[in-house]
């Protein structure tokens, strides 16, 4: 094997770091692709000012839009050129005169020879450790065929290496200028897309190194490009002690036989109304009291509606809140892919650690989020719950079911095969008085009570009684009394 070490180098965004492990391997060539409008040039000027940043001269070579609307561009999302060098190609106001003479000659006859002498007297002056070609595929208007264009192409490459640069480039693709072949020449393609579900960047091809696959997630915003690395589970992990986590409630905590064991995952399911973000709350609220930190990200209820609700049953959110002992985050519909969402909650457990996030609920996740692929989003949530186990966060999912009584169902959204636990909360007709019942359907790492117990929320909280012995099918939300058929139930 060899023991070559290849040198990397900072591409000006932190996500795609991490998704090139690294950056870009230094005085290699690499190609952006994609549509108009999806930030190549800008992601060309981050790569630019982090070579300024680490003392480093890097040039701008710009052959269609002038240096002037650049940095006039760049001024509005706050990257500083002021220490890029510039070399303006673009062409000007003279060029439509001058084209009067390509009635004899060919703009290859005309230009080619003048840029690349541009190109060579001006690399030579500064030696740039970076270059940014926006766009390289103008070369291809300036060389007599496609073997010409691929040679100059693959010649300029190799003169700007030998200078020590290591060179980022556009191209312009459509259907009738391909630029397939741009591929074959350079060390690595990454490509970037906008949809209505958001913005992308993958990279297909990356001589020399492992990336991290798979689409992620991009945004413009001030400063440049934000990527959002879609996260691979299995690069993460960190050790925790494997223990119970206690609800607060005795009565719960025996149905768990102890309560939910630290990095697990847990499914709150039942129809409206019946208390599960009460139930899950209720874990976070004891949490607070060992002084853990948790987070719940609210898809369906508003924080203030969220906050004044539990106020009234002896859950004080806002103190919780005030302590730093819990963070409710309300999500606003559509705002963000399920990509972002997950290095949102990647980086809250990263920087805070955070022992216990809540996702409330799980319709609301698939409805909220950009993706409108049900199975991406299921795939999604699944790797951001199994990343949340391997750093030994307790995740708890709440997930509505739309029967109020009748048929049982221990969940709607597909994801039980998820779920190291599920706890059930039914609505029950008694004799005409709506009440609820409380249950565990599932538990991977210990044993569990089979029985069902009548639960309360109260003004003081969760009040759960003992288990419903005297009763039979429970789960069909109609019960009736086992031993003594002629009585009524009493509670």
């Amino acid at each position: 094997m060899s023991n070559i070490q290849l040198t990397k180098i900072s591409t000006g965004t932190t996500g795609l770091d991490e998704i090139l492990r690294g950056g870009f391997i230094a005085k290699r060539s690499y190609l952006l692709r994609g549509d108009p409008g999806t930030g190549k040039t800008i992601l060309g000027m981050n790569y630019l000012t982090a070579g300024v940043e680490s003392g480093e001269t890097v040039l701008f070579v710009n052959l269609e839009e002038s240096a002037e609307d650049i940095r006039d561009n760049a001024s509005t999302l706050d990257i500083d050129l002021s220490d890029v060098h510039f070399l303006d190609l673009s062409p000007d106001s003279d060029v439509f005169v001058d084209e009067q003479s390509y009635d004899i000659f060919t703009p290859s006859e005309v230009e080619q020879e003048p840029l690349t002498q541009a190109i060579t007297e001006r690399v030579e002056s500064i030696d740039p450790d970076r270059v940014f070609i926006d766009p390289l595929t103008r070369l291809r208007h300036l060389t007599s065929d496609e073997y010409q264009f691929r040679k100059q192409v693959i010649a300029f490459m190799h003169y700007l290496k030998e200078q020590g640069a290591t060179v980022l480039f556009t191209s312009q693709h459509s259907d009738e200028s391909s630029d397939d072949d741009l591929q074959y020449m350079t060390d690595g393609t990454i490509e970037l897309e906008n949809s209505t579900h958001g913005r992308t960047i993958s990279v297909p091809k990356f001589r020399g190194s492992s990336v991290n696959e798979g689409d992620h997630a991009m945004r413009i915003k001030t400063g440049g490009l934000a990527v959002y690395p879609e996260i691979s589970p299995t690069n993460h992990s960190r050790t925790f002690e494997i223990e119970s986590v206690s609800s607060g409630v005795p009565e719960v905590d025996q149905l768990l036989h102890g309560g939910l064991e630290r990095g697990t995952i847990s499914i709150l399911s039942g129809p409206t109304g019946v208390g599960k973000t009460t139930v899950g709350t209720q874990f976070m609220k004891e949490a607070a009291g060992r002084g853990e930190r948790s987070v719940m990200y609210m898809f369906e209820e508003t924080l203030e509606t969220f906050r004044e609700r539990s106020e009234t049953i002896n859950i004080p959110v806002k103190r919780m809140q005030e302590q730093g002992a819990l963070e409710v985050e309300e999500m606003k519909p559509l705002d963000r892919s399920a990509t972002e969402f997950a290095h949102r909650v990647r980086k809250d457990v990263e920087e805070n650690d955070t022992s216990i996030v809540m996702i409330d609920g799980i319709d609301g996740y698939k409805l909220s989020l950009r993706d409108d692929n049900e199975r991406v989003l299921v795939r999604k949530l699944h790797s951001l719950c199994r990343y949340l186990k391997n750093m030994g966060v307790t995740v708890i999912l709440v997930d509505e079911i739309d029967t109020i009584t009748g048929e049982f169902q221990a969940t709607e959204a597909g994801i039980s095969y998820l779920a190291d636990n599920i706890i059930f909360l039914r609505h029950l007709e008694v004799t005409g008085e709506m009440r609820k019942a409380i249950g565990v359907l599932k538990k991977r790492t210990s044993d569990f009570e089979r029985t069902l117990r009548e639960f309360e929320i109260t003004e003081h909280g969760l009040k759960v009684g003992e288990p419903l012995t005297q009763l039979n099918s429970v789960l069909s939300g109609s019960p009736e009394v086992a031993q003594q058929p002629s009585e009524s139930y009493n509670g």
